[in-house]
């Protein structure tokens, strides 16, 4: 069964513009990895003001080998300290902070 992770952003009130655009930039990137199925942006309307990024994989060896690999560090280069691989640069940031939320999915159903 897939697996789910959900990075949880706190974003600083006024940033989720730039945050938005960060991602509408590299929008598709991660959309031909192996084992990728559904990518989501979360923006926060009520209960709570953290953006959520969701992405469903077929298995956590697929989200891993995404995570650990250089696509994801392309992806995260301009951003990220170390090549894509560390922490938001101090002039790049939009969020004040993040946690990854992860899940197996129990049941899934889809519109036909």
């Amino acid at each position: 069964m897939s697996v789910v992770k959900i990075n949880a952003i706190e974003v600083p009130e006024g940033m989720g513009d730039q945050l938005e655009a960060r991602f509408a930039a590299r929008a598709g990137q991660v959309d031909q990895e192996p084992g990728f199925e559904e990518f989501m942006l979360l923006r926060p309307v009520s209960g709570d003001d953290r953006y959520f990024v969701v992405t469903r994989w077929e298995s956590e060896e697929a989200f891993q080998n995404w995570r650990n690999g250089q696509a994801f560090q392309k992806q995260h280069e301009n951003t990220h300290e170390d090549g894509g691989k560390g922490d938001a640069k101090p002039q790049h940031p939009v969020a004040s902070g993040a946690s990854l939320l992860e899940f197996e999915v129990v049941s899934l159903s889809q519109a036909s």
